[in-house]
């Protein structure tokens, strides 16, 4: 099992691609801290990470918050006894052109999809720091790499994420720590199913977006999950500082 040994805290693990990654993480050995403000959901998914023989705690944390990050992570190091390995996943969007975008709104999208990943890895730095060696995946978006309309805040976030992988892998490389991060294409995700909900044209929204990658369809939280188990396993040992699409050919087509 290419995780053996290994203790990774999992953010947005209730659904998606926060789920996926708990799983296979915790199929390829790892003892999994999974973290989600959904706690139903994320109750769920730690069950059937147990039921299917891995080790799963989670706990209800709002990863936007430094108070909530730091227990955390103090909860998995005392259940698991160290934490080697950190997928920072949580995310959220929405809609709106800059020029009817409300502050309170853009505040929240950086928060929690950017400010969320930074207390992560400021709180599980230290424990890396003491064993000299672990790995980082941060879940970005194309839309850090490119624009689309109505989502400037979404964009800014991912692309924040994106400018801090690179820093974060710059400064502790030295100590053995790697840190890398995907950027996703359109994903078959709760998230997604939200956006699309909310469009005139649901059908007709979810035709165009399949229609943009060019291997023909959406993504599916597996095709990221396994980029992030290569990214934080051994057989990556020699890259950081790397954002790596996994878009279905989407950042090749864009002109």
């Amino acid at each position: 099992m290419r995780l053996e040994g290994k203790v990774a805290l999992v953010t947005g693990a209730a659904m998606g691609i926060g789920k996926a990654i708990a799983e296979l993480f915790a199929r390829e050995g790892a003892a999994v801290i999974a973290a989600d403000i959904n706690e139903p959901d994320g109750s769920s998914t730690a069950k059937g990470i147990r039921e299917a023989g891995g080790r799963c705690l989670f706990r209800r944390s709002d990863v936007s918050v430094e108070s909530e990050v730091e227990a955390l992570v103090d909860a998995g190091i005392k259940e698991f006894g160290r934490i080697t390995t950190l997928a920072n996943v949580a995310g959220i969007a929405h809609e709106s052109p800059a020029h009817q975008l409300n502050l309170a709104d853009w505040d929240r999208i950086l928060r929690v999809n950017l400010t969320s990943m930074f207390l992560c890895a400021k709180h599980v730095l230290p424990g890396m720091l003491k064993t000299k060696g672990g790995a980082v995946v941060n879940i970005a978006s194309v839309q850090g790499l490119f624009g689309f309309p109505s989502f400037p805040h979404y964009a800014a976030s991912k692309g924040g994420i994106i400018s801090l992988t690179k820093q974060l892998a710059r400064e502790y490389a030295s100590q053995g720590i790697r840190v890398n991060s995907i950027a996703p294409g359109t994903v078959d995700t709760p998230l997604t199913a939200a956006v699309l909900a909310r469009a005139p044209n649901t059908a007709e929204l979810r035709a165009s977006w399949e229609k943009m990658h060019p291997l023909g369809r959406i993504g599916q939280p597996m095709d990221i999950a396994w980029g992030a188990l290569f990214l934080v396993s051994d057989e990556s040992s020699w890259i950081t500082g790397q954002c790596i699409a996994i878009d279905g050919g989407l950042s090749c087509a864009v002109v």
